[in-house]
């Protein structure tokens, strides 16, 4: 479990910087001081999405985010030689973030289970609900992420994931969250 929080750490700080950087936007598009880039020449591996939605559903709603106006990277972690990769995002109002993470390389045509997740609202300013991966998930088919597109001309991923979340405090109720990406780098 420990393991899993340190994906999620790395998860989320990236996806704050990244959220910082989309705020200090230009009007031209432009970054100031760029962290990651959303080129090949980034040596990170990590990317931001420069167009695209994320969408994700889960207790019947459907939650989208817009690259052009909220934060969405695509990341690849190196944590004790364990190397991940994700997708993680925040909405503009700061009200929603989502990550999830899956063992290995990114590439295109890949089906892998997904090792982390976390989703989370800040429902009224005050009390947030919150959503991680179940540990009753496994290694199945309830489990995955597939990317049909990983670094192929303008597009930086597209693709599909299921996984189970339980609500944080509610027992052993675990909620099916499914969602889809379409993601350019430039």
């Amino acid at each position: 479990m420990k393991f899993f929080k340190a994906v999620f750490v790395a998860l989320f700080f990236t996806a704050g910087i990244i959220s910082c950087q989309k705020d200090g936007q230009p009007e031209n598009g432009a970054l100031i001081n760029p962290i990651t880039k959303a080129d090949t020449s980034d040596n990170s591996g990590n990317f931001f999405a420069a167009k695209g939605t994320l969408n994700i559903t889960v207790d019947d709603s459907t939650y989208a985010f817009d690259a052009a106006k909220d934060s969405i990277a695509f990341i690849n972690v190196n944590i004790d030689s364990n190397k991940y990769f994700g997708l993680t995002a925040i909405n503009k109002a700061h009200t929603i973030s989502f990550g999830i993470s899956s063992p290995g390389f990114a590439g295109p045509g890949l089906d892998n289970m997904i090792a982390g997740g976390q989703l989370l609202f800040n429902v009224d300013g005050k009390h947030i609900k919150q959503f991680a991966l179940s540990n009753s998930v496994g290694n199945n088919l309830s489990n995955a992420i597939h990317l049909d597109q990983y670094m192929q001309d303008s597009v930086l991923t597209k693709g599909t994931f299921t996984t189970l979340m339980s609500k944080k405090d509610d027992d052993g109720n675990d909620q099916v969250v499914s969602g889809s990406f379409y993601l350019l780098r430039k």
